[in-house]
């Protein structure tokens, strides 16, 4: 695959990303340190605060959904590599109050090490954070460990409660149990039918025949060992939908969180589809889609499908879905 994509010189693509972003939403987020974005109007001290980490590559994701009613800071690494840990450390030394800090990080190997490095360094400077880590992935099986389980779109709707809950002025225990009861009722699932170029070495992340589809495929590249030829928006949605009510084991009456999130060249067409399919598989078992996203949060460049999203949602959960945001890429549902 060649590689097509407006860039300057590869070396500098994270820093100019986030100042083109920065720019284009001035009263919502800043540049407050290299590659640290952070809220342009900061919360009280009295209101915890939330931090996030990642690989840029990924947009809006995870910049995006900083803003007023969700993240308050976003540390990004390079091109789908985590950020070292001193960046994190000096993000969450900002990100500091007397409420404490939520620090959100996805289940990557990398992230993961710089996280953990930046707690240490938190505790010996006697902050206030408490991580939660996020692996609601089951490509690897419904009883695989969690560092099998990775961190997809799922931060997404994790970031929007957590996000409401502080802004709402919960106590830092109080926004970690909402955000970690929403985590742990639910379960990611994703599917690709094209593979995307890395716009710095310009090499395709993974490999796949023009008529194969792989569901369970991270948003790296890394194998989920669902390949099979290319199926139609109603087989893929019955075979997705499945493993994700197994996974969260849906029952009839139950009230469900949907997000189809499309990473980077999959029409809105085609995620129409997949939810109609998903509205009618869900009907005929009894549930209630109560909160509904389809859009791109979560991309892989070029890559061609969809990561669907599968959350039990009480009453608390849907009133802090839709409390407002104004983060650049959160259009409160």
């Amino acid at each position: 695959m060649t590689m097509k994509k407006l860039i300057n010189n590869p070396e500098n693509l994270t820093v100019e990303l986030l100042e083109g972003m920065a720019l284009g939403f001035p009263e919502k987020v800043k540049i407050v340190s290299e590659k640290i974005v952070c809220r342009a109007n900061p919360k009280p001290e009295n209101k915890v605060r939330i931090v996030t980490l990642g690989g840029a590559g990924h947009e809006p994701a995870l910049s995006g959904f900083v803003g007023e009613g969700m993240l308050d800071f976003s540390v990004v690494g390079d091109i789908f590599a985590a950020p070292g840990a001193p960046k994190v450390f000096e993000a969450l030394k900002m990100a500091n109050c007397d409420a404490g800090v939520l620090f959100i990080v996805l289940n990557h190997e990398g992230d993961v090490m710089s996280a953990n490095m930046a707690m240490e360094m938190a505790k010996r400077e006697g902050l206030n954070v408490k991580m939660l880590l996020t692996h609601e992935d089951i490509s690897a099986g419904l009883d695989a460990e969690v560092k099998d389980r990775r961190g997809l779109v799922g931060c997404v709707p994790v970031y929007k409660i957590a996000g409401a809950a502080a802004e709402a002025g919960l106590s830092l225990d109080e926004v970690y149990e909402v955000a970690e009861r929403m985590h742990s009722n639910m379960a990611t699932l994703a599917a690709a039918l094209k593979t995307a170029t890395h716009p710095q070495s310009g090499l395709e992340i993974a490999e796949l025949a023009d008529d194969e589809m792989e569901i369970g495929m991270g948003q790296h590249g890394e194998g989920g060992g669902g390949r099979c030829k290319i199926l139609t928006a109603n087989e893929a949605a019955e075979i997705m939908l499945d493993n994700l009510c197994k996974a969260i084991h849906v029952e009839a009456g139950d009230e469900l969180m949907l997000l189809l999130n499309g990473v980077g060249a999959t029409t809105l067409m085609e995620l129409f589809l997949v939810n109609r399919a998903c509205h009618v598989a869900l009907r005929e078992r009894g549930a209630t889609v109560a909160c509904s996203a389809i859009d791109e949060y979560l991309t892989v460049q070029e890559m061609a499908g969809f990561q669907m999203c599968l959350a039990r949602v009480d009453a608390q959960m849907k009133a802090l879905w839709k409390a407002p945001s104004n983060a650049p890429y959160w259009v409160t549902r």
